[in-house]
Parts: C-alpha cells; structure tokens; sequence
C-alpha cells in the first residue's frame, strides 16, 4: 500500500514540474519574442520617436536589446530551474 502511494504521489510531482517547467518555457519565450520581433519589428515604427544612445528605440531593440534581454531570460531561467529542482527534490 505505501508502495502505490509514494508512486502515485512521484507520478503527480513529476507532472507538476513538467507543468511549471513548460509554464516557465512558455512565458521566456513569449517575453522574447515579443521584445525581438514585436518591438524590434513590428512595433518599430511607434517606437521611432524615442532615442536612445543616439538611436531610435525600435532600432536599439532590433540591434541590442533583444540580445541583452535574451540573456537576461537565460539567467532568470537557470535560475528559476534551480529553484524548481529544489522544489521537486530533483536538483544535481
């Protein structure tokens, strides 16, 4: 009987962290492509009339802010996963 319950019970955690692992996946990504194809691109013209380090706002994004956001996402994924791990008890 203790058997079925640590099992079922390994089974719902390793679910959740799939969950919250994807959930955490899903918001970078959607945080990155916002900043690099929407503000880079498609907002552009909006963003135009702000400078920015002697350019246009909508440039800076396209050029490098997508870039530095992008490594923003990835230490705030590490770090997040690490938490996570920890959480689950499947940390290295």
């Amino acid at each position: 009987m203790a058997d079925e319950t640590t099992s079922v019970r390994a089974a719902e955690d390793g679910v959740g962290y799939w969950k919250a692992n994807l959930r955490l996946i899903i918001i970078s990504l959607v945080i990155w492509a916002t900043v690099s194809f929407g503000f880079g691109i498609l907002l552009r013209p909006m963003l135009a009339g702000i400078e920015v380090g002697g350019t246009d706002l909508g440039f800076w994004f396209a050029q490098q802010g997508s870039i530095l956001v992008f490594l923003a996402l990835i230490f705030f994924y590490a770090w997040r996963m690490n938490k996570l791990d920890r959480e689950y008890g499947v940390e290295e």
